[in-house]
């Protein structure tokens, strides 16, 4: 994802390895947390999110709700997996930062497209190290659905988990690349809201952002896991750093946050990872 934070990603729902006990096919529940973040890629300000939200995660043989995302699995090896899916990330309100003030709200974003997952290594049997591979179609649902351009993010991420279950640890570096369209949305100035201190600027394609993070979770209890995530993000070498809405070298995010297990089924989950 390319902005703030994403809802799913915030459950820390922990992934299955080979040694996990059985996942179950379905869970629900209620998750709460509190998030730190940009206010969008690159902006001075930040933005404190607190959420309450039921959830709902389906572990079957193609259709998926978990912490990756929603959608639809279309292929599932050993070592490769494809699927299509999507995911949310919240809103930003331009007169909460000075540099848009003036400027179109950023609404809420949907991310809509394939991803291909590969499994480069096990270094032991609770461990993975794999590359993601997602082409993301971004629709602004503001007023109705507007398509706002596409992103492609290769993802290198390691995951470490307890063979009980008990806890998880993922870290991930990544780049965002964006094509005209998104780069436009986050840092184009038309001649309309162009003023003394942010001259109109023209977007162009390329690299939005490099990002590492690290997550985890751990359960408490059979029906609450803690979660957290730290998230850094570097501007430095984007493609439109002359932009006057992109006023920062870098950016972090982090989260904190509880999950409750209403519900579970009592048929496992279908086999595969998360």
């Amino acid at each position: 994802m390319i902005r703030t934070v994403t809802l799913l990603a915030m459950t820390g729902v922990a992934p299955a390895l080979a040694a996990e006990p059985a996942l179950p096919l379905w869970e629900a529940g209620v998750f709460g947390g509190t998030a730190v973040t940009p206010a969008y890629p690159g902006a001075s300000e930040s933005s404190t999110r607190t959420l309450a939200l039921p959830y709902l995660i389906y572990r079957g043989e193609v259709l998926r709700a978990d912490r990756s995302g929603v959608g639809a699995r279309l292929l599932n090896t050993d070592n490769t997996e494809f699927d299509v899916g999507f995911a949310l990330s919240l809103p930003a309100r331009s007169d909460e930062v000075p540099a848009r003030r003036g400027m179109p709200d950023l609404g809420t974003l949907v991310e809509f497209g394939p991803r291909l997952k590969i499994k480069l290594a096990a270094p032991s049997p609770n461990s993975r190290v794999r590359l993601e591979l997602p082409l993301r179609a971004v629709i602004e649902a503001r007023g109705g659905l507007h398509r706002q351009g596409a992103t492609f993010e290769p993802r290198l991420a390691y995951t470490l988990a307890d063979p009980q279950g008990r806890w998880h640890v993922d870290t991930a570096l990544s780049a965002v690349l964006g094509n005209r369209g998104i780069n436009d949305y986050f840092y184009g100035v038309g001649q309309q809201f162009a003023t003394a201190a942010r001259p109109a600027y023209a977007a162009k394609s390329g690299l939005m952002l490099t990002r590492l993070g690290l997550g985890g979770s751990y359960l408490l209890h059979r029906d609450w896991r803690a979660f957290a995530f730290l998230r850094y993000d570097n501007y430095a070498g984007a493609a439109n750093r002359d932009s006057p809405l992109l006023r920062q070298n870098s950016g972090t995010s982090a989260g904190i946050g509880l999950m409750w297990t209403w519900q579970r089924s009592s048929r496992p989950a279908w086999g595969g990872e998360e």
